[in-house]
Order: structure tokens, then C-alpha cells, then sequence
């Protein structure tokens, strides 16, 4: 058993067990109790959602997925430059910092009817509030990573000769790789619930405006289908950058 926990394997088997475990005491206790699909569909119906509402889930899920990586996307660029500007710099961290702290309590689904004013119920208010929830713990966590730099090893470097690039590339990007991967991780989760937020209140389209619509229609089946879609969504991204990470610092496992 413990040489099976120790295996690559051992990472997909189990949360594959468990998953289908879940599903199975969910169709359970909905046939065992006789709950309504209405109040809370089987993973059956579920499924069955998902085959006759194929077309339909196939198109929003399409347009939460890319409006959410756009969002994502610019949110990484912009949280790593925050990030180093306010690990680096102590004057950007005592004037950044503060604001970022404070923008990022305002809830963001406060923020969505303002850009839905502002820019219509379209794809931009879903991008703009991924961007939202997802570059703050990427500016926080790369910041970290260079504020945790031990002193020493900076000084040993200026010590011989080396500049604040060199300082940078030598020491405070390999040590700035674990928290960029950490916070990435989470971004994606947060970029996805930021799309869904904005598609459910301003847009015509998405997953989050399916899950509306089908609630409004009592079809509790095919809501469940789309949140499903964006948990395996989520999922697979997730594991995407945890497979990245493992490749690209496979030194600090």
C-alpha cells in the first residue's frame, strides 16, 4: 500500500475511486429517499441532461472557457509585473500594497452591474472580473516569493560582483517559481468563479448564464450538467499547471 501511495499513479487512482464512490452514494440516497429531480437530480439524470442539452453545453461551455483563460492570461501578466515591482521595490510596496488589500475586499459581484453598464452584456464583463479575482493572489504570492529571498544569499552575490539582475535571475526567479505555481493554482479556480459570477448576472451567454436559465425553467438537471462541465474545467486546468510545475521545477520536490 505504501509503495502504491508513493506512485505517479496513486495521484489519479484514488481521486478517481472517490469521485465515482460520491456519485454512487448521491444516485443512492436519491432513489433510496425518492427526491424530486427538481430538488436534486440523479447523477443519471444528469447525465442524460448532458446528452439531450449537448449542443447547447458544448456552446457556453466554449465561451466560459476562453473568456476565463483570457482572463486568466492577463491577469497572470499583470499580477507577476505587480508582483515583482512590490517584492523588489519598497516604495511600491508601502504605496501598491495597501490599495491592492483594499480593492481586493470590495466583493467583485458588486463590481459586475457597473461593467455590465459600462460595456453590455457580452464577453467583457465575464473577462474583466476573471481578471479580477484572479490577479491578486498572483501579485501576493510572487511578492512573497521575493520578500522570503534570504538576505544572505543576496549579499554573497553582490559580494561577488553581481547586479540586481543578476541577483534576480540567480536567486529571486528559481526562488519565486514555487509560489508562482501556488498562486497560479488557485488563480484558475478564482478566475472561473469570477466568469461564472459575471456570466450569471450580465451576459448572454456561458455557462453561468445556462445555469441561470435553466434554474428560471426548474431544469435542476441541466443546471447540475453545467456545473459539472466547470468543475472538470477547473480540474483540468488545475492539474495542468501542477503538471507544469512538476516539469519545471522538479528540484524543489
Amino acid at each position: 500500500m505504501e509503495k502504491f501511495l508513493k506512485s505517479k499513479s496513486a495521484g489519479f487512482v484514488l481521486p478517481l475511486i472517490a469521485t465515482i464512490l460520491l456519485f454512487v452514494l448521491w444516485e443512492l440516497i436519491v432513489i433510496i429517499f425518492k427526491i424530486p429531480p427538481f430538488n436534486l437530480p440523479s447523477p443519471t439524470n444528469i447525465l442524460q441532461s448532458m446528452v439531450n442539452f449537448a449542443p447547447q453545453l458544448t456552446v457556453n461551455a466554449f465561451r466560459t472557457l476562453w473568456t476565463t483563460l483570457l482572463g486568466f492570461v492577463i491577469a497572470v501578466g499583470v499580477g507577476v509585473i505587480l508582483g515583482f515591482q512590490i517584492g523588489y521595490s519598497k516604495v511600491a510596496y508601502l504605496t501598491l500594497y495597501p490599495l491592492l488589500v483594499a480593492f481586493n475586499t470590495i466583493p467583485k459581484a458588486a463590481i459586475v452591474p457597473l461593467l455590465a453598464i459600462w460595456f453590455g452584456a457580452n464577453a467583457i464583463p465575464a473577462t474583466l472580473t476573471a481578471f479580477l479575482l484572479a490577479f491578486f493572489p498572483i501579485a501576493v504570492n510572487v511578492a512573497l516569493g521575493l520578500d522570503t529571498v534570504e538576505p544572505e544569499m543576496k549579499d554573497v552575490l553582490r559580494s561577488l560582483g553581481a547586479n540586481q539582475v543578476e541577483t534576480f535571475q540567480k536567486v529571486g526567479w528559481p526562488h519565486s517559481l514555487p509560489y508562482i505555481f501556488a498562486s497560479l493554482k488557485i488563480a484558475a479556480s478564482f478566475a472561473f468563479i469570477g466568469t461564472v459570477i459575471s456570466e450569471s448576472v450580465a451576459s448572454n451567454a456561458g455557462l453561468g448564464y445556462l445555469i441561470v436559465q435553466a434554474t428560471s425553467s426548474f431544469d435542476i438537471p441541466l443546471a447540475f450538467a453545467a456545473l459539472l462541465i466547470l468543475a472538470l474545467m477547473g480540474t483540468v486546468l488545475y492539474a495542468f499547471f501542477v503538471f507544469v510545475e512538476k516539469k519545471v521545477i522538479y528540484w524543489a520536490r
